[in-house]
C-alpha cells in the first residue's frame, strides 16, 4: 500500500475527535506495515499511558500505565527522541509485564517517537509483529524514513486534536463559570427592612404565582427578580427581561408576543416573541406601570389563559411562563387615573414585594459601598480604595434619591476623581459637603428648584431628572452655577459650597472649568 505525505495529511485533517483520529492514524500505519497489532502511548507526568491500541489484545492494553522511569521501548524512545526496533524477551528495554496473559505475544516491536510542533516528544507509537519468524514488518531503511515522516505528520495532528479538545473542555468550563457568575445574584444587605423583603423573595421562589415588585427606581428590583428565578424550580430555564418604559406600543407588542411576516412594515419574516422564547422559564416585565392599556389586556390573557397570539397571527399558542413584574409607580393611583387596569393589578399582585429605598436602610450603605469599590477597582485594575470614617458618615447621611443605582454611579465617579488610595471628605462632590441644604428657590417659570442639588441653573430652562446626569456633570453644573452667582469669585463660591478655597480651585481644574 502506497500513500503520499499529502494524502496522509489530508486524511487525518478531516477528523478532529482525538479518539477517532488516533484510531485512524494507527490503522493507516498498521496497513502500511502489514501488521495487526499496534498502540499509541502518551506521557502524563511520571507515567506513560496507552491511549489507543489495536489487535486481539487491545482491550487488555488500552489504558495501561507504566512508569516513565522503568525500562520500556516507549520510555526509551521518549527519552532518546528517535525510533528503535527491539525483540521482546531479548532486549532488556521490553516491558514484558504488559503482555502477561496475552495468547499471542509480540516477536518484534517498531517504536516511533511522537513530536509536537516545537520538537518536544510527548509520546510514542508502536507497530508490533507477532509472526514467529519476525518477517511481517518492513525494516528497509528508506521505508522507515518514510514511515517516520508520516508518523511526524500524524503526531502533530493528534497533538493539535488533543489541544483542540482541551480548548473545548476549557471553554465549556469557563462558560459554566460565567453562567454561574451571571446566575449568582449579588444580594447585599443586613437591615431589617431589606432582610424582610429578601425573605419574602425566597419564599416566593418556591411557587409559580405572579410576583409584583414595587419600590423607587434604583432599589434593585431586577436583582431581586433574578434571585427569585435563581432559587426557583425554573432556574435552568430562560430568564428574559423586557423594560416596558419608553418603547413604542407596536414594538413592545412585537417584542413580547412576536410577529408574523408582513404584520407591519419591515416585518420580513416570522419572529418569536419573549413569551414564546422563555417558554418554561420566567419573563420579568420591568416598569410595567408604563405599559399601554391595550397591551395590559393582552398580558392579562397570558396570565389567565396561558396562551399568546403573535402580532399579525390568526392562531394562539400555549405557553408556560412565570411572570414577575416591577414598577416604581403607585399602581393604585394609576388605576384611579385610568392608566392601569385594575384586573391586571390583582392578577399580578398575588405575591406583592416592596423594596425599601436606600435611605430607609442606611446601615447597608457601607456594605454596598465596599462591594462596588471592590468590583470596580478590580475592573479598573487599580488598588482598592478605603473610605474615611468622616466621608462614610457623609455618605450615610445623604438621601440617595437614585438609591443603589446612584450609589453605584457615585463609586465609579469617585474612583476616578480621588487621587489617593483613601477617599476622604474633600474628595466628595459638593452635594455631600453641605450640612444644611439651602431652601428650594423658584426659577423663572415659578417652579421650585432645589439649589442643594447643585445641578440646575435658573437660566437652564426645562430640566431632566438628576438621575439622568453623571456625577461629573452634576458637579460641573453646580460649580458653574456658584461661580456665575458670585461673578466668578472663587473665594465666595468656595464659601457658599462650604469648601476650602484651595479645594474648590483644585476641583475646578479637575472639572475643566475656567472663566475663558
Amino acid at each position: 500500500m502506497e500513500l503520499s505525505s499529502s494524502e496522509f495529511r489530508d486524511a487525518l485533517a478531516k477528523e478532529m475527535d482525538p479518539s477517532e483520529l488516533q484510531k485512524n492514524f494507527l490503522t493507516a500505519l498498521l496497513d502500511l506495515q502489514n501488521v495487526e497489532r499496534g498502540s499509541i502511548w502518551v506521557k502524563e507526568g511520571d507515567e506513560i499511558v496507552c491511549v489507543e491500541a489495536t489487535g486481539e489484545e487491545n482491550e487488555l492494553i488500552r489504558g495501561v500505565r507504566i512508569s516513565a522511569h522503568k525500562p520500556s521501548f516507549v520510555g526509551w524512545v521518549i527519552q532518546n527522541r528517535k525510533m528503535t526496533i527491539g525483540r521482546p524477551g531479548v532486549d532488556p528495554r521490553h516491558h514484558g509485564a504488559i503482555e502477561k496473559g496475552f495468547e499471542v505475544k509480540s516477536t518484534l516491536i517498531l517504536t516511533f517517537p511522537l513530536f509536537l510542533r516545537n520538537g518536544e516528544v510527548y509520546g510514542a507509537l508502536q507497530l508490533i509483529d507477532t509472526s514467529a519468524n519476525r518477517t511481517r514488518l518492513n525494516l528497509d531503511e528508506d521505508y522507515l524514513k518514510l514511515l517516520q515522516n508520516l508518523v511526524n505528520i500524524g503526531s502533530i495532528a493528534i497533538a493539535s486534536s488533543l489541544a483542540y479538545q482541551d480548548q473545548i473542555h476549557e471553554n465549556r468550563r469557563l462558560e459554566e463559570i460565567i453562567r454561574g457568575l451571571r446566575d449568582q445574584v449579588t444580594v447585599i444587605g443586613q437591615s431589617p427592612s431589606f432582610l424582610n423583603a429578601l425573605k419574602l423573595a425566597r419564599d416566593y421562589a418556591m411557587t409559580d404565582f405572579p410576583v409584583l415588585i414595587t419600590g423607587e427606581s434604583g432599589t434593585g428590583k431586577d436583582v431581586i427578580s433574578n434571585e427569585i428565578h435563581r432559587l426557583s424550580e425554573r432556574r435552568s430555564k430562560p430568564f428574559l427581561v423586557q423594560n416596558c418604559s419608553a418603547i413604542p406600543e407596536t414594538l413592545l407588542e412585537s417584542e413580547l408576543f412576536g410577529h408574523k411576516k408582513g404584520a407591519f412594515t419591515g416585518a420580513d419574516k416570522d419572529r418569536k416573541g419573549l413569551f414564546e422564547t422563555a417558554n418554561g422559564g420566567v419573563v420579568f416585565l420591568d416598569e410595567i406601570g408604563d405599559m399601554p392599556l391595550q397591551l395590559q389586556a393582552r398580558i392579562l390573557r397570558v396570565i389567565e389563559n396561558k396562551e399568546i397570539k403573535p402580532l399579525g397571527g390568526s392562531s394562539t399558542k400555549k405557553i408556560d411562563v412565570r411572570i414577575i413584574a416591577a414598577t416604581h409607580k403607585d399602581l393604585k393611583e394609576a388605576i384611579a387615573q385610568g392608566q392601569f387596569r385594575q384586573d391586571l393589578f390583582y392578577r399580578l399582585n398575588v405575591l406583592p414585594l416592596r423594596l425599601p429605598a436606600l435611605r430607609e436602610r442606611p446601615e447597608d450603605i457601607p456594605l454596598l459601598l465596599n462591594h462596588f469599590i471592590k468590583r470596580e477597582t478590580l475592573r479598573l485594575g487599580i488598588p482598592q480604595k478605603k473610605v474615611s470614617k468622616e466621608a462614610l458618615q457623609r455618605l450615610r447621611d445623604y438621601p440617595w434619591k437614585g438609591n443603589i443605582r446612584e450609589l453605584e454611579n457615585f463609586v465609579k465617579y469617585i474612583l476616578v476623581i480621588a487621587a489617593s488610595d483613601a477617599i476622604d471628605v474633600e474628595d466628595l462632590p459638593p452635594q455631600f459637603l453641605q450640612d444644611d441644604p439651602p431652601e428650594p428657590v423658584e426659577n423663572r417659570d415659578g417652579k421650585e428648584n432645589d439649589a442643594s442639588a447643585g445641578a440646575v441653573s435658573p437660566d437652564a430652562g426645562p430640566q431632566e431628572p438628576l438621575s439622568e446626569y453623571s456625577w461629573r456633570e452634576l458637579e460641573r453644573r453646580y460649580f458653574l452655577e456658584l461661580l456665575e452667582k458670585n461673578k466668578w469669585s472663587v473665594t465666595r463660591s468656595a464659601r457658599d459650597a462650604d469648601m476650602k478655597r484651595t479645594t474648590f480651585d483644585a476641583r475646578m481644574r479637575k472639572l475643566g472649568i475656567s472663566r475663558n
